[in-house]
C-alpha cells in the first residue's frame, strides 16, 4: 500500500468539509431546519463516508482503482454504513436518542441516503481520478527517465568501440614504423581500458558520473594519444575544485577531444595544444574544448563526435543544453557545451 501522506489527506478532508457545508446549507434552505444541527449531521455523515470509501479503496486495491463493480459496491456499502454511524454520532453529540434521525423513514431518510450516495459517488470518482492521474504521471516520468538512461547507454556503447577502433588503427601503423612506441602505446591502452572498466563499475554502483571522473578519463585518453604523437600533443585540463562533484553524462567530452586530435592536431606538422576547462556561468555549467590545430571551414559536415555529443545532450537535458562549435582555418576549433546547473550535496 502506498505510504500515508498527511498533506494529501488534509487537503482531501478540507474538500469534504466544504462539500458537507454546502449540503447543510441546501438542506437548511429546503427544510428550514437549524443550520448548526444540519451542519453537524452533514459533517458526521460526510466525513464517515469519505473515510470508509477512501480507506476501503486502498484495502481493495492499494495502487488506486479497484474497478467499477467493486467500487460501486464499496460506495453503496460505505454510504449506508456511514449514514447510520454518522447519524448515531450526531445524535450522541446532541444528546438525542441514538436512532432518532431514522424514525421518519422512508421519506426524509431515503432522501438523505440518496443525496449521500450521490455525494459519495462523486467524491470517490473525483479523488480516485486525481490519484490515478498523479500515479500515471509518475509512471510516465519514470518511463521517460528509464528511456533516457537506455538511450545514453546506447550512445555510450557506440562511443567506446569508436575510440577503441581508432586507437587500434593508430597502433597498427606504429607496429610497422616504431615497434617500441607501439609497445608503449599498447601498455597505455591496457591501463586505460582497465581504469575505464573500474571507473564504470564504481559509477554504476554510485549511480552518478562526476566531472572528476570525466576529466580522469580524458587524462588517461590524452596520455594514450601522447604516446603516438609525442611532443606534437600538449594538453591542459582545468577543473576547479568547486565543480569536481558536478554530475555529467559519461564520455561527454571525449568525442570532442578526439575530434580535436583527428581534425586539428594530426594534420599539423607542429601539432598543437588541447585545452579542456569547466566553469560555472550563472545558472549554467560551461564545458569548453579548444585546440590550436589547423582548424577547418566554419560549417563542416557534422562528424561522428559532434553528432554523438548533440544526441547525448538532447537525451540527458531535453531542451536545456546546447553545443556551440566554432572553427577557422589555421586558427583551431572551439566547442562549448552549456548545461543546466545542478546543485550537488555537500560531502
Amino acid at each position: 500500500m502506498p505510504p500515508f501522506k498527511p498533506d494529501i489527506a488534509a487537503r482531501r478532508a478540507l474538500v469534504v468539509v466544504v462539500v458537507n457545508t454546502v449540503i447543510a446549507l441546501i438542506i437548511t434552505a429546503v427544510n428550514g431546519d437549524t443550520f448548526a444541527v444540519n451542519l453537524l449531521y452533514s459533517q458526521c455523515i460526510g466525513l464517515s463516508i469519505w473515510v470508509l470509501i477512501d480507506g476501503g479503496r486502498h484495502v481493495l486495491h492499494p495502487s488506486g482503482w479497484p474497478g467499477v463493480p467493486r467500487m460501486a459496491l464499496l460506495v453503496v456499502m460505505a454510504v449506508l454504513t456511514a449514514y447510520v454511524a454518522g447519524s448515531v454520532t450526531a445524535n450522541l453529540l446532541l444528546g438525542r436518542d441514538l436512532f432518532a434521525s431514522l424514525s421518519n423513514f422512508p421519506r426524509a431518510t431515503l432522501g438523505f441516503v440518496l443525496m449521500s450516495l450521490a455525494a459519495g459517488g462523486f467524491g470517490a470518482y473525483y479523488f480516485t481520478s486525481r490519484a490515478m492521474l498523479a500515479h500515471a504521471r509518475l509512471a510516465q516520468e519514470e518511463a521517460q527517465r528509464q528511456a533516457s538512461e537506455a538511450r545514453l547507454k546506447l550512445l555510450e556503447s557506440q562511443l567506446e568501440p569508436h575510440m577503441l577502433f581508432n586507437t587500434l588503427a593508430n597502433l597498427r601503423v606504429l607496429i610497422g614504423t616504431d615497434p617500441a612506441r607501439a609497445t608503449a602505446m599498447l601498455d597505455r591502452l591496457n591501463d586505460f581500458l582497465r581504469a575505464t572498466l573500474t571507473a564504470s563499475r564504481t559509477e554504476a554502483h554510485a549511480g552518478q558520473h562526476t566531472l572528476t571522473a570525466e576529466f580522469d578519463r580524458l587524462r588517461d585518453y590524452l596520455e594514450l594519444m601522447a604516446v603516438r604523437m609525442g611532443p606534437r600533443l600538449r594538453y591542459t585540463l582545468d577543473l576547479p575544485d568547486a565543480l569536481a562533484r558536478h554530475p555529467v553524462p559519461p564520455l561527454l567530452l571525449q568525442p570532442l577531444v578526439e575530434n580535436s586530435i583527428r581534425h586539428g592536431l594530426e594534420p599539423s606538422l607542429q601539432g598543437g595544444e588541447i585545452r579542456v576547462c569547466a566553469r560555472r556561468n550563472g545558472p549554467a555549467l560551461e564545458l569548453e574544448v579548444s585546440d590550436t590545430g589547423v582548424g577547418c571551414e566554419p560549417s563542416p559536415q557534422p562528424g561522428f563526435g559532434l553528432t554523438q555529443v548533440r544526441e547525448r545532450l538532447a537525451t540527458a537535458y531535453p531542451g536545456q543544453a546546447r553545443l556551440d562549435w566554432q572553427a577557422r582555418p589555421g586558427q583551431g576549433t572551439r566547442a562549448l557545451l552549456t548545461l543546466p546547473w545542478q546543485e550537488t550535496p555537500t560531502p
